[in-house]
């Protein structure tokens, strides 16, 4: 595909040149939305796979034919980013069935241009559960940490420093010890907003903070 090439006709020219190409399933898509699944003849019952403009889904040793048709009805109906999506996928073909030998680990990754910390890597979402009774669950929970911890709000949900959210947030401060004799609140809320490592979710002047972590601050420290 780097070189041109469609998600299909790159995917004939690997089975071309693969002889173990029963054994295989891949699925891709290139940058202009084009897709493809391939599920060779001598993978695990039930394989197979589903695609079309932007996704392929494809899966091996599952329960039944459910699995693959429930992550594609969840993925296009879910609105929202890519990893919400993708995720929403993930849960439906677990709760489809999934992979008939059970369930122990689940995973997501997502890159895209400066989308990790701070902006400095590629990895936007990088998270797996390895062994757990539900992992597609736990896994949800820690993409809910993450939009926590690494989300933003648009400048409607943010809950600037006044009235009640001043008050609120000065209480924590002076509960915490961080409003000490000589420290002046700027200081006191950027120490306690790195300590709490929500520095990308509050404005370093301490003129706002975002509501979802003014409501998770105040339920933690009450």
């Amino acid at each position: 595909m780097a070189t041109g090439l469609s998600a299909q006709e790159t995917l004939i020219r690997l089975l071309e040149e693969d002889s173990d190409k029963e054994l295989r399933q891949v699925g891709m898509v290139d940058a202009k939305g084009g897709s493809a699944t391939y599920s060779g003849n001598g993978c695990f019952a039930w394989a197979g796979g589903v695609n079309g403009k932007g996704y392929a889904i494809q899966g091996n040793i599952l329960k039944s034919g459910r699995v693959v048709p429930a992550m594609e009805k969840a993925f296009l109906k879910t609105k929202g980013s890519l990893p919400r999506r993708l995720y929403a996928a993930l849960l439906a073909g677990d709760r489809a069935g999934g992979d008939k030998r059970g369930r122990q680990s689940a995973a997501i990754y997502v890159v895209k241009p400066r989308g990790g910390y701070g902006g400095f890597v590629d990895r936007w979402i990088d998270y797996r559960v390895d062994d757990h009774e539900d992992p597609a669950m736990r896994l949800g929970e820690l993409l809910e940490m993450h939009d926590l911890y690494f989300g933003k709000s648009p400048v409607s949900e943010r809950a600037f420093l006044k009235g009640k959210a001043l008050t609120q947030v000065t209480d924590i401060l002076s509960a915490q010890g961080y409003l000490k004799k000589g420290k002046s609140f700027r200081d006191a809320f950027n120490e306690f907003i790195g300590n709490e490592n929500f520095e990308e979710r509050a404005d370093p002047d301490a003129k706002w903070i975002d509501k979802p972590v003014l409501k998770y601050l105040v339920k933690k420290f009450n």
